[in-house]
């Protein structure tokens, strides 16, 4: 049972073709900044690269990216060394994980897909994740945490670099409690194999790629996603917006849709998306508590109302602003800092924010 009265709202979803470390990337992860709270607390997951031996080095690489191209928003980047189970540094280790309780977006980035979906299955990272992310929290994908994170899962090395027969694994299924059914395909147009080789639908080709779809059921949906492309689903709002360079592919019922770069297209292309009933469904008990404690003692930290003196004080502000009065409007601008707030002209309207003490 939820510990506050308020319905929580899922946050942002964001999946990404490749490049999460280029520029193609940028406006992406800047759209997703402007969504989170001042100074927000990204959290990198290491889990998906956890099997070599740089997995480090692999997050720390998205953690200076973020934020060097993130640094007008002051974020707070950590990385979560879930790396193996079994080992010091397991996915279920609370100690490793329990930073994620206070993550405002949670990214997975390149790796294994099949050695993703295995290590964090039934894990605490992987629940705090979903708890977090049902209570606001964006997701942010990329590459083979794509693959990890839909009802099957590519076994893109094993069959790419092993030349096992082709077949699907089981992903981690995390749109099922959302009432979506969908797996992606990322680098969908690769074409690293040039003239020689067909290497696009995840280093696979078409052919290969065909093949395995028949052999998905009739009704699952295909979510392919260009290189240095992304795809944002806003489950609020029930929409999809696509970023980057290229185009998003969805194959459902044996039917193709494209959407390129700046397209808007409503989520139902992806399925009809519930709300979880109750909203903390697949998630064990102890962790959806800590997280909606922790949620709710963080809005009571970071929630700061001016009082009625200053509001009207910013409302005659406003007020004479609009008629241009300059000189008043200089004024009460001083009268608003003397008691210890600031106000900022924004497009929206006036922002109030205390002054730092």
């Amino acid at each position: 049972m939820m510990a506050n009265n308020a319905t929580p709202r899922p946050g942002l979803i964001v999946l990404l073709g490749s490049g999460e470390t280029l520029p193609s990337s940028g406006k992406t992860h800047e759209y997703v900044a402007q969504q989170l709270p001042e100074a927000p607390n990204i959290r990198i997951v290491e889990t998906p690269a956890g099997f070599e031996p740089n997995t480090a080095a692999v997050a720390g690489k998205i953690k200076t990216f973020i934020e060097r191209r993130l640094q007008n928003y002051d974020p707070n980047v950590k990385l979560i060394p879930a790396r193996k189970q079994g080992t010091s540094h397991s996915p279920d280790n609370v100690t490793i994980v329990k930073d994620l309780y206070y993550a405002d977006e949670i990214m997975f980035g390149p790796g294994s897909p099949t050695y993703c979906a295995r290590q964090l299955k039934n894990t605490a990272a992987l629940h705090i994740t979903a708890a977090r992310h049902r209570l606001g929290a964006t997701l942010f994908l990329s590459s083979a945490s794509t693959l990890a994170f839909g009802r099957f899962t590519m076994p893109v090395y094993e069959i790419y670099k092993v030349g096992q027969d082709l077949h699907w694994q089981h992903g981690l299924n995390f749109w099922h409690p959302l009432g979506l059914d969908f797996s992606v395909i990322p680098h969908w147009n690769n074409n690293d194999g040039g003239d020689n080789l067909d290497t696009s639908r995840c280093y696979l080709g078409q052919d290969r790629f065909n093949a395995l779809y028949a052999m998905l059921p009739p009704e699952h949906t295909i979510l392919g996603i260009d290189e240095h492309t992304s795809i944002i689903i806003d489950l609020a709002h029930q929409c999809c917006q696509v970023m980057g360079h290229g185009a998003v592919h969805i194959i459902r019922g044996g039917q193709e849709q494209h959407f390129t770069a700046e397209a808007e297209f409503s989520l139902n292309h992806l399925g009809q998306w519930q709300r979880p009933n109750p909203i903390s469904a697949n998630i064990p008990d102890e962790i959806w508590t800590q997280a909606v404690t922790i949620n709710e003692e963080r809005q009571t930290e970071t929630v700061i109302t001016p009082p009625d003196n200053v509001i009207d004080l910013v409302n005659q502000r406003q007020q004479a602003r609009q008629q241009k009065e300059w000189a008043v409007a200089d004024q009460l601008r001083d009268q608003i800092t003397n008691l210890g707030w600031q106000v900022a002209d924004t497009p929206q309207g006036p922002e109030i924010t205390p002054l730092d003490t």
